[in-house]
């Protein structure tokens, strides 16, 4: 029997530019601005509470998930 095993390749990404971290960011601050300004009842459909929308809206812009930063 014959076993395949698929690796991915590793090929090293070149580090995001300072512009493009920064363009990252005001995107970041104004999606959780957005959020923060959503009444109740859409919250409410998209399935979370005003207190997780004003804790998400807190948080710095830089402060994302790493897989983000990819």
């Amino acid at each position: 029997m014959l076993t395949l095993t698929l690796q991915r390749a590793s090929r090293a990404r070149p580090a995001k530019s300072l512009l493009s971290r920064v363009i990252q960011a005001r995107a970041v601050a104004r999606q959780r601005k957005a959020l923060a300004d959503l009444d109740d009842s859409i919250l409410s459909d998209i399935g979370i509470t005003r207190a997780q929308a004003e804790y998400e809206s807190e948080r710095p812009a830089w402060d994302v998930p790493q897989h983000w930063m990819k």
